[in-house]
């Protein structure tokens, strides 16, 4: 790989990660745009491992009091932080099964441009359908583990390219009457057990075909990957609330008709 390869695939994953607009789509759709070969497996790991130390360290203050929680039960401080960490949990569960069950069919099947400008749109336009009707009163900590299962099973959906794993899950958060903040925050904590398992599964894979490791292009991809997410996060968080989800969706409209003209063209 050359370094601007690196660079923009790493960026594209840093940024990507955290808006609902899907990482995995840019990641796929990349090569076909610039003309690349395919980066592997090996460097698709490295970047979401400068993700996940992105959003870890984000919330290191949320993750260090919600296992606090979890690990004194009878501190009744704590409660609504246990609770926050349990529904975290709960939420991540769904997409473990799903995973095992299509992770496969998934991989072989729908990495296309074309499932991708379909799940683009549609998902798409469900996001901002739901956010423009959404009452948004509450808070993360209000979430029982009904809502929590909920806001899982619509992560489930984020298996299939295009769909976006942070715009799923915020989509199922507004619907069920979170704050446009709120439902960031849960779903950006929620993105730490599912990269964990997901990068773990994808490093088993590496392990078992072997594949050939350039530590260098990783390094590099794992920093900017970090950099650029830590500062998504962070901006995203501060502004979501007054610009809501409008300018994400109408991206998503322009690359989805882009895919759409890109393939019958």
């Amino acid at each position: 790989m050359d370094i601007l390869q690196i660079i923009i695939l790493a960026l594209v994953q840093g940024v990507t990660e955290f808006l609902p607009i899907s990482s995995s789509a840019h990641l796929i759709l990349a090569p076909y745009v610039f003309g690349y070969s395919d980066q592997g497996l090996a460097f698709d790991v490295a970047v979401h491992i400068g993700s996940l130390g992105a959003v870890m360290l984000y919330f290191r203050r949320e993750m260090l009091v919600i296992m606090n929680g979890i690990f004194h039960p009878s501190d009744e401080d704590l409660s609504r932080d246990r609770h926050l960490g349990w529904n975290v949990f709960i939420a991540t569960v769904p997409i473990i099964f799903v995973g095992l069950l299509f992770q496969q069919h998934v991989a072989s099947d729908l990495r296309s441009p074309f499932v991708i400008a379909i799940t683009t749109v549609g998902f798409g336009l469900l996001l901002l359908a739901v956010d423009q009707n959404a009452s948004r009163t509450r808070d993360e900590y209000s979430l029982n583990w009904m809502d929590a299962l909920i806001i899982g099973l619509f992560q489930s959906f984020a298996i299939i390219p295009g769909t976006s794993r942070s715009g799923v899950t915020m989509t199922a958060g507004l619907l069920l009457g979170l704050t446009r903040e709120a439902a960031t925050r849960f779903s950006f904590l929620l993105s730490i057990p599912t990269i964990l398992l997901s990068g773990g599964l994808v490093t088993l894979e590496l392990v078992i075909h072997g594949e050939d490791v350039h530590w260098g292009d990783l390094t590099t991809g794992i920093v900017l990957s970090f950099i650029a997410a830590y500062a998504c996060i962070h901006f995203f968080l501060k502004f979501i609330e007054k610009i809501g989800m409008l300018p994400f969706v109408m991206y998503r409209m322009i690359l989805g008709v882009f895919l759409f003209w890109m393939i019958y063209n």
